[in-house]
C-alpha cells in the first residue's frame, strides 16, 4: 500500500497557517474583501459536474488557499486519494478496501467491474418488475447507512417516482415507527425489503420480525414473495424465510452503500434508468475528484476550508440549509456521512490527536430553518458557517399546470430570494448606527433608541458557501452526494484518521445486549449507580 503520510500538524504548512491566522486570518473581514476586490465572486466560484459553488463568502484569500494547498501536498492527499481509487486497503483497522466509487463506474471502467455490473443488473431487473408483480407499497427496513441514504434519495427524487407505488421507511427499533406504517397497508400488495449487511443488526431484525408477524397475522402466506433482503448473509436471510437476497461486498461501507444493492428501494421508486443516472452523476464527480488540479478540485477546496475553520478559527459546527423541500433529509444523511466518518480522536497509528476533527453537522430545509434556528446564526455568540444549497429550476411534476404552475413558479423565486438574502445578511450584518437610524415599529416604546439599536445590530462577517444545481435530477443528486463523500475523505486524509471505521458505534450495541436481559430480570449487579437506578425506575 502507498505509505501513509504524516498527519496535518506535522506538516511545515501547519505552523505557517497558524502564523497566517494570527496575523491576518483572525481579523479577515468579508465586507472589506469584497470592497477591495470587484472580481472576488468570479475568483472564488467553481464549476464541478452538475454543481456550481460560490466560495466567495468564506474567510479565505489567495494566501490562505496557497498554504492550505501546501498542507494537502505535505499530507500526501493525492497519493491517499489514488490509493483509495486503486482499491488499496486504506481502512487499516478492518483491513479493507474502500470502493464505493467502483459501484458507479461504467461497465469495463471500474474495479471488480464484472461482479459490480452483474449485481447491478440483477437488482435493477427486480426493481423494474415490482410494479408488474402487483405491489403498491414497499416497506424498507434498515438503519444507519442502510436507511439514511436510500430514504434521503427517494424523497429527493419524488418528482421521478413511479405512479401508484408508495415507499415507506422504517428504521427505529421504537415500535412507534413501524406501527403507523403497517396500519393502512394491504399485506397482499406490500413488499418488504430487509436491509442489513450481516442480517444481525438488532433494530432491523426486530422490525423485520414485527413486519413478518403482521404479515402472517393479516392473511399473508407467501413470505418468500413478499420479503426480500439486501444482505451478505444469505444463510440468515434464508432462515428468516427469504429466498431473494441481493448480496454485496465487505468493501461497501454502510454510509457509502446507497450505490450498491442497498439502493434497491431507490431503484424501485424511480426505475432502473433513473438509478443509472444517479450513478452516472456520482461517477462524473469521481472523475473530477480524481483528475482536477487541487486548486480547482471542488471536494478538495471544500475540505480545505473545513480544516481552516475547524482547526484555526475554532468553529465547531456547520449548518446545512438546502433551499429545496425535496432535500429536507439531506442534513440528516450528511450527519452520518461526516460525523461517523470523521468523529475520531486518534490518528491511524492509534495516537491521540491534539486538534479537533469532525464538526457537528446539522440543519433544516429553507425557508423553515429561517423561522427556527437562523436567529442564532445571525446574532448568536458562536460563528457557525452555513452551507446553502439552491436549485435554479424547479420540477413540480406534470400534474401542476395553469394558474397553479404560475403561482408555484413565483413561490420558487421567493425561495431563491430568501436563500440569497440569508447569505447576504450573514455576511453584511447591520451596524449599530444603521440600526439606530431605522424605525422599528414592533419595538417597545419604553426603551431608548440606543438600547433597541443594540438589540437590532448584527455582527456580520459570518461565512457561508452556496452550492447551486441547475435542476434536482438523479444525475445532479448523484454528483452532489459524491461531492460530499470526497470532501469528507479530504478532511479525514489531512487529519490523518481512518474515515471508514466506526468503532464508537459498537460499544453502545454491546452494552445494549447486556442490559436487555437485565430489564426482564431486574439484575443490577455490577452496574454503575445511575444505570442501576434507571433500570429500577423503568421496571417499577
Amino acid at each position: 500500500m502507498t505509505s501513509i503520510a504524516s498527519r496535518c500538524d506535522q506538516s511545515p504548512a501547519w505552523s505557517l497557517l497558524q502564523q497566517h491566522y494570527a496575523q491576518t486570518g483572525k481579523s479577515f473581514d468579508l465586507r472589506e474583501a469584497f470592497a477591495a476586490d470587484a472580481g472576488r465572486f468570479a475568483e472564488w466560484s467553481f464549476q464541478a459536474p452538475e454543481v456550481f459553488a460560490d466560495l466567495s463568502k468564506n474567510r479565505i484569500d489567495a494566501a490562505t488557499l496557497e498554504l492550505l494547498l501546501q498542507l494537502a501536498r505535505d499530507c500526501g492527499l493525492e497519493a491517499q486519494r489514488d490509493a483509495m481509487l486503486k482499491g488499496e486497503p486504506i481502512n487499516l483497522t478492518e483491513g479493507r478496501a474502500v470502493l464505493h466509487t467502483a459501484l458507479r463506474a461504467p461497465a469495463g471502467q471500474g474495479l471488480f467491474t464484472d461482479e459490480v455490473q452483474a449485481s447491478l443488473a440483477s437488482m435493477l431487473a427486480f426493481a423494474d418488475s415490482v410494479p408488474q408483480q402487483g405491489f403498491t407499497d414497499v416497506v424498507h427496513i434498515g438503519i444507519g447507512g442502510s436507511d439514511l441514504g436510500p430514504a434521503m434519495v427517494v424523497i429527493a427524487l419524488q418528482a421521478y417516482g413511479r405512479p401508484g407505488l408508495k415507499l415507506h421507511f422504517v428504521s427505529n427499533v421504537d415500535g412507534h415507527d413501524i406501527a403507523p406504517v403497517l396500519a393502512p397497508l394491504n399485506p397482499a400488495t406490500t413488499l418488504f425489503v430487509i436491509a442489513s449487511k450481516t442480517f444481525t443488526t438488532q433494530e432491523t431484525l426486530a422490525n423485520a420480525l414485527a413486519a413478518r408477524s403482521w404479515f402472517l397475522a393479516n392473511g399473508g402466506t407467501d413470505v418468500a414473495k413478499h420479503f426480500v433482503a439486501t444482505s451478505s448473509n444469505t444463510q440468515a436471510a434464508g432462515a428468516f424465510g427469504i429466498t431473494t437476497t441481493f448480496g454485496f461486498w465487505d468493501w461497501v461501507g454502510g454510509r457509502y452503500s446507497l450505490w450498491s444493492v442497498i439502493g434497491l428501494p431507490i431503484a424501485i421508486a424511480v426505475g432502473s434508468e433513473n438509478f443509472r443516472a444517479l450513478l452516472a452523476g456520482a461517477h462524473a464527480m469521481d472523475q473530477h475528484f480524481a483528475q482536477a488540479p487541487l486548486a480547482q478540485n471542488l471536494p478538495v477546496l471544500l475540505g480545505l476550508i473545513d480544516v481552516w475553520y475547524r482547526n484555526f478559527h475554532g468553529f465547531t459546527s456547520r449548518s446545512v440549509a438546502p433551499y429545496h423541500q425535496a432535500l429536507r433529509r439531506l442534513p440528516a444523511y450528511l450527519q452520518q456521512l461526516e460525523m461517523e466518518s470523521n468523529g475520531k480522536g486518534v490518528d491511524r497509528a492509534g495516537q491521540a490527536l491534539p486538534y479537533g476533527t469532525s464538526p457537528v453537522v446539522w440543519g433544516e430545509a429553507g425557508t423553515n430553518g429561517q423561522h427556527a434556528y437562523f436567529q442564532m446564526l445571525h446574532q448568536g455568540t458562536d460563528v457557525i458557517p452555513v452551507e446553502f444549497i439552491a436549485v435554479k429550476t424547479p420540477n413540480f411534476g406534470a400534474h401542476v399546470k395553469g394558474e397553479l404552475a404560475e403561482r408555484l413558479a413565483d413561490q420558487h423565486q421567493k425561495l431563491l430570494a430568501n436563500c440569497l438574502a440569508q447569505s447576504q445578511a450573514l455576511m453584511q450584518g447591520k451596524r449599530f448606527d444603521e440600526a439606530l437610524a431605522e424605525k422599528a415599529p414592533t419595538a417597545s416604546q419604553e426603551l431608548d433608541a440606543e438600547t433597541i439599536a443594540r438589540h437590532r445590530s448584527f455582527p456580520g462577517n459570518r461565512p457561508s458557501t452556496t452550492l447551486v444545481l441547475e435542476r434536482l435530477t438523479p444525475s445532479s443528486l448523484g454528483a452532489l452526494i459524491a461531492l460530499y463523500e470526497h470532501r469528507v475523505f479530504t478532511t479525514g486524509a489531512l487529519w490523518g484518521i481512518n474515515s471508514f471505521d466506526q468503532w464508537g458505534v459498537e460499544l453502545g450495541k454491546a452494552l445494549c445486549n447486556s442490559l436487555l436481559p437485565r430489564l426482564a430480570s431486574g439484575d443490577s449487579t455490577g452496574l454503575d449507580g445511575s444505570t442501576a437506578g434507571l433500570l429500577k425506575h423503568l421496571r417499577a
